[in-house]
């Protein structure tokens, strides 16, 4: 997500018809869409002004008009949205890294609340929220009909209050009842450690102003602690929501030597934008793993897709969310909020668009076995591309389809070493016991094989 401080209104409009006759139609055209234009306005306020006097109680004109905004921008795409003043407040202050609540990133599906995925470290995290969890029921009062914005609202507020989510899960013949416990949310966004002596783990939950100068931080630190032993590292973004686009590049050029980072393509030619990676890897050429799910959506498929086109990572897991498009934050003057406005669709830089697609990783590893159809195909629902009016894929199109990341070229036998999904009797995922984590043990095989063996140290 893109975020602009300033607020800048444009309004343009012209048609052509051809060489000849073009100037005189297009002026015809543009004053009979000029009326309408004035007709449909003139058909707001009347119903507006028939609300404000007829409807069974009293409604402030603040509420009438911010319901109508935010149906004008939730029924252009899902993530389009208006921000009330305290919203656009909250908004603000999330981006900087700390705000109160559960811990969640949801969307809208069906009426209902869906949730992308859960943050490390959070209420929700700690209750047992599942990305695919459909939240059907706040404190015992239906979803359906809300706004996204306003289930939010709800699900925010002060540390130490409660809430109570009813929640449908896939697999699970009941409702789950689960009371939560607010908490100021400060997510620790940049995870580390070592794995054995010689293989570095990162995890980035979210992509916020912190999130850059924690990961330098985090690599440093791996690289003083390994010093020649550090074979690889693995980064893993799975269940990471996405976040501030600058962010996303930042990051991507801390990984890249070169090349280009990602680009966006809005509705006029003039505004597409690119960016290219700086010299300088801050690893120093350390091969990558990276680790995506079906919750990583936005910013962290960014980065997952930048670092497979170049082949500077290999990307291992399940296919990511798949939200391709960028939305700008646009500041509606003191005290009247902000629009959430979806600007651009972004591309990786060999010009795939994973709009409602994601990014397909090079080794499919799942994380749990998978026992039916059904359920796989349930899983694939949790996605972009079923969310109602999400944008279509633009390169769906076979002869406007970029190609495919460069072949792998791995030996057989280490693909064949690697397991497509748990065995039988694999215990649970337990987060504080890596052991159980099966991708996680997957990408360590992976992650062995690719750099050079750790020196050992002479015995004296």
């Amino acid at each position: 997500m893109k975020s602009k401080l300033g607020v800048t209104f444009a309004v343009a409009g012209a048609f052509a018809a051809g060489i000849v006759v073009g100037p005189m139609v297009g002026a015809v055209a543009q004053e009979g869409s000029r009326a309408e234009t004035y007709r449909l306005l003139s058909l707001f306020g009347d119903v507006f002004g028939r609300v404000r006097a007829e409807y069974v109680e009293t409604v402030r004109d603040r509420e009438l008009v911010e319901n109508a905004l935010n149906g004008m921008l939730s029924g252009l795409d899902p993530h389009s949205s208006y921000l009330s003043p305290r919203n656009f407040e909250d908004m603000r202050v999330q981006t900087r890294g700390e705000f109160g609540g559960l811990g969640i990133e949801v969307t809208q599906e069906g009426g209902y609340i869906r949730v992308i995925s859960p943050i490390d470290e959070t209420p929700a995290a700690r209750a047992g929220i599942r990305p695919g969890d459909m939240i059907t029921h706040l404190n015992g009062n239906t979803t359906q009909g809300l706004t996204l914005q306003e289930a939010v609202e709800q699900m925010r507020g002060e540390r130490g209050t409660s809430i109570r989510l009813t929640v449908r899960r896939e697999g699970e013949a009941r409702p789950l009842e689960l009371a939560i416990t607010r908490d100021v949310i400060r997510p620790q966004i940049v995870r580390f450690r070592m794995e054995g002596n010689d293989v570095g783990y990162i995890r980035v939950t979210s992509f916020n102003e912190q999130t850059e100068t924690n990961l330098r931080r985090a690599v440093q630190a791996l690289r003083n602690q390994a010093g020649t032993n550090l074979r690889s590292i693995i980064l893993d973004l799975r269940n990471n929501p996405g976040g501030l686009l600058d962010q996303a590049v930042q990051v991507t050029d801390d990984l890249l030597d070169q090349g280009e980072i990602v680009s966006t393509r809005a509705r006029r030619n003039e505004d597409a934008q690119r960016w290219n990676a700086r010299s300088g890897d801050i690893t120093g050429g350390i091969p990558l793993v990276v680790l995506i799910n079906g919750g990583s959506a936005s910013a962290s498929e960014i980065v997952a897709g930048a670092l497979q086109d170049h082949r500077r990572a290999i990307v291992m897991g399940t296919r990511s969310f798949g939200k391709g498009s960028v939305q700008t934050v646009i500041p509606l003057g003191a005290g009247n909020g902000a629009i959430r406005l979806t600007t651009a669709r972004y591309y990786t830089p060999s010009g795939r668009s994973i709009q409602a697609t994601g990014i397909e990783p090079d080794i499919e590893v799942k994380s749990s076995r998978q026992d039916n159809a059904q359920a796989n195909a349930q899983r694939d629902r949790d996605r972009e591309q079923d969310l109602r009016r999400a944008l279509r894929n633009e390169g769906n199109n076979a002869a406007q389809a970029a190609p495919p990341p460069p072949p792998l070229n791995l030996p057989q036998a280490l693909l064949d070493r690697i397991q497509r999904q748990p065995p039988e009797g694999f215990p649970a995922l337990d987060p504080t016991k890596p052991e159980t984590d099966f991708q996680l043990q997957q990408a360590l095989i992976l992650a062995r094989s690719l750099g050079p063996a750790p020196q050992r140290r002479a015995q004296r």
